[in-house]
């Protein structure tokens, strides 16, 4: 018999399906009770899955565990739960609706250019891809002026919106997604409130967006690492923003109406996190680094959020770890029961 502690949970396993789990108060359940059920709604308690008649349960950060809840006999994840130094975190199954991680997920922060997600995805409804824009110098100077990162356009350019939103998501280009919010509101404050009529109706009840590229003027908007989550796995499921969103190099060939552009995604988990699609990268000195991230492994497709990291690359070795460590939670070793 081996005894475990995760968090405030106190698990006994045994290697016969009859062993019983306890908790620290010292009740118990028979092994085969089921747990099966997700336990945790937002940045609250632990989740708990279950595979083949045996479960796993997944405590959240800083939280422990109901009296109420059980755990039956099998073998929970090999490694211990990944350090997260963000100031926020959400990962989650969004196969199976399993919260592995929370941490103050429901806490109302900036998120920097995550914020382009939702540009990326208003302006899906909104234009066909092979509408074509004419950059103007306004969005031009909107990315130079405020020290933005941006797709290297030029006044007077007329790219197709495909086109843009590659510009838009790889390069996290300020002026690509300005060029698409005048067009496509009209306006910026126009596009800006269809942002927030999408984000009621997607059910992201703690985000608001005051611009469509998160910068912080006029003022950077908030959300939280949950509904950025949430706002991610709706955003996989359109397939053409899955394809941008995943493409690690996108180049537009110079033609008469602009210049040739190559745009290197900053999504460092491409090409290295098995199964990685993307989401968007993100960085302002008051949001801190941010990543919106996601992996399908095994049949399952993980999708997570960190916010107000203090090291640009650390965000991503974060996430890797967070990928692999909720990997290990979707399937039990049963072979010595």
């Amino acid at each position: 018999m081996i005894r475990m502690r995760t968090g405030g949970i106190h698990l006994i396993v045994c290697t016969a399906l009859a062993t019983v789990a306890t908790l620290a108060t010292g009740s118990a359940v028979p092994a085969q009770a089921n747990v099966s059920t997700t336990l945790a709604q937002a940045g609250g308690l632990a989740a708990a899955s279950r595979t083949g008649g045996l479960a796993t349960i997944t405590r959240t950060a800083g939280v422990a565990a109901p009296a109420h809840v059980r755990q039956s006999a099998g073998r929970v994840g090999r490694r211990a739960v990944p350090s997260v130094p963000g100031r926020a975190a959400y990962l989650f199954d969004a196969t199976t609706g399993t919260i592995h991680f929370s941490k103050q997920a429901a806490k109302r922060m900036p998120v920097a250019s995550l914020t382009k997600v939702m540009t990326a995805y208003v302006v899906l409804r909104e234009a066909k891809l092979s509408d074509t824009v004419t950059v103007k110098a306004e969005d031009v100077k909107h990315a130079t002026t405020n020290g933005a990162t941006d797709a290297g356009l030029r006044s007077g350019e007329r790219l197709t919106v495909r086109d843009l939103l590659y510009g838009v998501m790889l390069p996290s280009g300020a002026d690509a997604a300005n060029a698409l919010a005048r067009v496509y509101g009209p306006g910026n404050a126009k596009f800006v409130a269809k942002m927030n009529v999408a984000a009621r109706s997607l059910g992201l009840t703690d985000t608001r967006y005051a611009n469509a590229d998160g910068l912080p003027k006029p003022s950077p908007g908030y959300s939280t690492a949950q509904d950025q989550a949430k706002l991610a796995d709706i955003a996989l499921r359109e397939p053409t923003l899955q394809i941008i969103a995943s493409a690690r190099r996108h180049a537009v060939t110079k033609s008469a109406s602009h210049r040739a552009h190559t745009w290197t995604n900053s999504n460092k988990l491409l090409g290295k996190a098995p199964g990685a699609l993307g989401l968007k990268t993100g960085y302002t000195s008051a949001a801190g680094y941010c990543l919106s991230f996601a992996a399908d492994r095994d049949g399952h497709r993980i999708i997570g959020v960190i916010l107000g990291e203090s090291n640009a690359d650390r965000r991503f070795q974060t996430a890797t770890r967070l990928l692999d460590w909720a990997s290990e939670q979707t399937t039990i070793d049963t072979t010595d029961l």
